[in-house]
């Protein structure tokens, strides 16, 4: 049995499967952490992680949602991303020009806002976004909150859509913890122009899967899949093909 869906789907489908003994692969929900080191190309990762951040408008559980920040180049980052925020404009999903597509449903869009207004209340700083637009279609603008700590919604929960919730830290051992601060485990991305420094980092992040220098997705050559609430079981590349199988040993003398 596979489930592509919430933790709380997630945990219904394996006490199911459990009943029938079946083996069950679950690819759940996620916090990615992005973490930009002090020496990261600022603008070429700003628009990286605009990419990250609004994939199918936010609504995909390997989206970019925690961003990481160095304090020596967070200013800068910020910058960078608010400007190709205001760059986005709404319209119609079909063309291509639109930057900004409606959210899945009215009711999603407003549990976002609710996430959005719940940590500005807790000291969250709004930068830019975080407002419906229009009057048809559940269109929101892409929102940036900056000094995001854990406690506040937009570090403790999901952000199921166009909002970046903005980290600072000093160093790369507080980066490192912030971002295993989680319930999820899903996938997590280092931007560095040192690759060994980003291995090295990205080896002691707690999700399924980590990228340096590069924008988390699924790759039919490469297993994907997370720990903790986001789930367990591998998809793709040999290992997925696998998880449909059981394995048996035979012994001849």
């Amino acid at each position: 049995m596979t489930l592509t869906g919430s933790s709380a789907a997630g945990r219904r489908v394996a006490a199911i499967a459990g009943q029938y003994l079946k083996k069950c692969v679950l690819e759940l929900g996620g916090s990615d952490p992005f973490i930009v080191l002090g020496d990261a190309d600022v603008e070429a990762t700003a628009r990286q992680a605009l990419v990250a951040r609004l994939q199918n408008m936010g609504q995909s559980c390997i989206a970019a949602k925690r961003f990481i920040l160095a304090d020596a180049i967070a200013d800068t980052f910020v910058a960078q991303l608010k400007a190709l925020f205001g760059q986005l404009q709404s319209g119609d999903p079909k063309d291509e020009a639109t930057g900004i597509a409606p959210m899945a449903r009215e009711d999603l869009r407003a549990d976002l806002h609710a996430q959005v207004e719940r940590s500005v209340a807790a000291g969250a700083q709004r930068v830019t976004g975080g407002a419906f637009i229009g009057t048809q279609g559940a269109y929101y603008a892409p929102a940036i909150l900056d000094h995001v700590r854990p406690g506040m919604a937009a570090f403790d929960e999901e952000l199921f859509g166009p909002v970046a919730a903005i980290v600072r830290v000093n160093n790369d051992e507080e980066a490192i913890r912030l971002a295993n601060q989680t319930h999820f485990g899903l996938g997590g991305s280092v931007w560095t122009r040192d690759a060994a420094r980003g291995e090295a980092l990205a080896r002691r992040i707690h999700a399924g899967c980590t990228f340096v220098n590069g924008i988390v997705k699924s790759d039919p050559r490469l297993p994907f899949g997370g720990v903790k609430e986001s789930g367990f079981g591998r998809e793709l590349s040999y290992h997925g093909i696998r998880e449909f199988v059981n394995i048996k040993t035979i012994w001849i003398k």
